[in-house]
């Protein structure tokens, strides 16, 4: 644990990343495998993470980003994508993978269903992409650590335009929706501003409260 602290010491979110060098792909997919196992909300895992790889593509984003150049010289740029709404079709798909793999019905189980089918679709859609967004965050959280446990650079973004990047990766089609964007890369050696100073947080006394 005391090597993740150190690690989490290390990590940053960078400003400037080395287009010339590539993060290896057996550290993305365990970024990414990490990210797959975090939990969420019911076990629904309502958000897809795509990685894009193609220059193209990522130098198709930047201008709806504010020019943040990390996108454009990143190794994988990862987008966390939520669903666009909670389906009876989408609920039931995660609870019959759960019935297949375990090879059980549980009667509390299928409760449990009945109650999500009965709540979440009803909803109005606007409710359930928020939900499923604040899930996806649950995910990037993960991959943030993640990155850091592989020595791998990353940089948590908001700053974009979620409709352009929509279109741009295809994503309204599929039902899904943009939330947030992760560079995955190497710091440069120089143009970034915060890359040697110091990391600021809150002392622990202004941030945790202990309730005994």
């Amino acid at each position: 644990m005391s090597n993740l602290v150190e690690k989490l010491n290390w990590r940053y979110a960078t400003k400037k990343m080395d287009a010339s060098k590539a993060v290896a792909e057996d550290k993305v997919e365990r970024i990414l495998e990490a990210i797959r196992l975090t939990a969420t909300s019911s076990g629904l895992q309502p958000y897809e993470v795509i990685v894009v790889k193609n220059q193209d593509l990522r130098d198709q984003i930047v201008p709806h980003a504010f020019n943040q150049t990390q996108i454009s010289d990143c190794s994988h740029l990862l987008v966390f994508a939520a669903w666009d709404n909670y389906t009876e079709e989408r609920i039931n798909h995660m609870f019959d993978l759960v019935n297949e793999e375990r090879g059980i019905i549980n009667e509390g189980w299928e409760n449990y269903r009945k109650m999500i089918l009965a709540t979440y679709p009803p909803r109005d859609p606007e409710i359930n992409f928020q939900h499923a967004a604040r899930q996806a965050y649950i995910g990037l959280g993960t991959a943030l650590v993640a990155a850091a446990e592989e020595g791998v650079d990353s940089t948590p973004m908001e700053g974009f335009v979620p409709e352009k990047v929509d279109k741009i990766l295809g994503l309204t089609e599929r039902g899904l929706r943009s939330v947030v964007l992760l560079p995955l890369g190497y710091r440069a050696e120089e143009g970034d501003w915060l890359k040697n100073l110091k990391k600021i947080r809150r002392p622990k006394q202004d941030f945790v409260t202990e309730i005994d």
